[in-house]
């Protein structure tokens, strides 16, 4: 959940809207301490009695009370979806590019892999989500390693990470409602709706201590350290193309695009 392609999207993001590399991990680190506590204190509940957010939400809510929270969460789960739909499609697309050029140039193209993707996840829900459970061991570790690899290259052709890190997007006023206003949309886009129905992960927790080191490790820890990957990456491409790609599909097309011609 850490290591993915929305936490480097929020990091570049944050580039691309002027800030500087420190005021861009500080936010993100800020964001990810402040939203840890209520995750801590909700996964109690959870790794205690071994139950998920619809029975644990009961205790506030009631039996049938529950049912809004649960309509709630499901309506941005949808647009959780739509946007990691949307994510996955540019990725297909952007495959597309390198391997079929003419293809991917007609119109309507990159709706069609937003669907195709929309399609792969309905194939994954209606087989079950243990279709895809080899991905979990891998799916992180390559995505860093890519991100890594991403890192390297494009930090070299920028002249080196000093030359990257210096650089900004845009001015930034640095107000503090700038800053408040970037935490606000990181938790609320991201990790606030988690921090309820965190007892959904912590039931299978062994211990309290578990759950709360896992947490401890895995959020403020692992996504501080890939977001600096999508901000350095953002900030080179500001020294190279004179703007902010803060997109990773479209960073990897310029990649691939370089990188493919050298293999051939």
């Amino acid at each position: 959940m850490s290591v993915c392609i929305p936490t480097y999207m929020l990091a570049s993001g944050l580039i691309a809207a002027g800030m500087s590399w420190k005021q861009a991990i500080g936010t993100i680190l800020l964001g990810n301490l402040i939203v840890l506590v209520p995750m801590i204190l909700n996964a109690h509940a959870g790794t205690k009695y071994g139950i998920p957010f619809p029975v644990y939400v009961r205790a506030s809510f009631g039996v049938r009370g529950a049912n809004v929270p649960a309509i709630l969460r499901a309506l941005v789960a949808c647009g959780w979806f739509g946007i990691q739909a949307w994510i996955g499609g540019q990725a297909i697309y952007s495959m597309l590019g390198v391997l079929r050029p003419s293809v991917a140039g007609h119109a309507g193209v990159s709706w069609a892999c937003f669907l195709a993707f929309w399609l792969l996840n309905m194939i994954v829900i209606w087989r079950g989500i243990e279709t895809i459970k080899f991905l979990e061991g891998i799916g992180a570790p390559f995505m860093l390693g890519v991100g890594l690899l991403l890192l390297f290259w494009i930090s070299r052709k920028a002249g080196g990470l000093g030359p990257v890190l210096s650089t900004r997007a845009n001015s930034n006023d640095g107000r503090v409602p700038a800053y408040v206003r970037s935490v606000t949309n990181r938790d609320g886009w991201f990790l606030a709706t988690v921090a309820l129905n965190i007892p959904d992960f912590t039931r299978y927790a062994k211990s309290q201590k578990a759950q709360m080191t896992g947490q401890a490790l895995g959020l403020p820890t692992a996504m501080t350290l890939y977001s600096f990957i999508g901000v350095a990456v953002t900030s080179a491409s500001v020294v190279l193309f004179g703007q902010a790609i803060w997109i990773q599909s479209l960073c990897l097309d310029v990649f691939t695009n370089q990188l493919l011609p050298r293999l051939r």
